[in-house]
Parts: structure tokens; C-alpha cells; sequence
């Protein structure tokens, strides 16, 4: 199956912002260490930066959708999100629930986005499983 300029432009950049998720995360917590109590404006900075590069991932996400021009493909991919969505915030409610009723600890929220790119896995391994039945 050949790529898609669409899938091209989508690989390339979540390539380009994991690549600086990776970065900033590692700046983030090597100023932290060194500046545990720090509150000042360059803190912020450091703990926004890894947030908007995972939303640029989202984001190139969305975009793939909205350019990929074969329908097929486009929708493994939709149906890849909704997976990943379903089991996100299912589990960030059922979570959330059980931490508000002082059932469960606290859970930092930026797992679940973590928990959302695993459903991805998930979802593309749905498509390739329900692929392989119908072929």
C-alpha cells in the first residue's frame, strides 16, 4: 500500500512532536529538579511545553482525517480515535468516581492522554484482527 500525502504530512509531524515531547519533557524535569519551588514565569513555560506538543499530536490527528482522501483508510483511522476516545474517557470517569469517593488515589490527568494513545494501539490492532475476518 503506497502512503498517502495526507499519511506523509500526518507521519511527519507527530514524528516532529514526539520528537520535542521527548525534549521538553527531559528540560521540564531536569529544571524542576534543579528548581523544585520555582513559580516563576520560565516554570510555566517548562510545564506547558510537553502539554502542547501532545496536543499536536491531536491535532495532526484531526488534520490526517480531514486530508486523507481514501475513505477506507480514513476510516480505520476514525474508528482507531473512537476506540482510544471510548476507552479514555471511560476510564477517566470510572477513575474519577472512585478518586472523588476517596476510593482510589489521585492520578495525575495527563495519563489519561497517555491511556487514549494506548487505545490507539488497541484500535489499530481491532482493525487489523476484524481485517484479517474479513478477508
Amino acid at each position: 500500500m503506497t502512503s498517502s500525502r495526507a499519511r506523509r504530512r500526518y507521519s511527519m509531524a507527530v514524528l516532529g512532536c514526539s520528537a520535542g515531547y521527548a525534549g521538553a519533557l527531559f528540560g521540564a524535569t531536569s529544571y524542576f529538579k534543579n528548581h523544585p519551588d520555582g513559580r516563576s514565569l520560565v516554570a510555566y513555560i517548562a510545564a506547558i511545553v510537553p502539554a502542547l506538543l501532545i496536543i499536536g499530536i491531536f491535532v495532526a490527528i484531526g488534520r490526517y482525517l480531514v486530508e486523507e482522501r481514501d475513505e477506507f483508510v480514513r476510516m480505520l483511522m476514525i474508528r482507531q480515535t473512537l476506540v482510544a476516545s471510548g476507552l479514555a474517557l471511560s476510564l477517566a470517569t470510572l477513575w474519577g468516581f472512585l478518586e472523588s469517593f476517596r476510593l482510589a488515589p489521585h492520578v495525575d490527568a495527563y495519563w489519561f492522554a497517555i491511556v487514549w494513545f494506548g487505545g490507539l494501539g488497541l484500535g489499530a490492532c481491532i482493525n487489523r484482527f476484524t481485517l484479517g475476518r474479513e478477508a
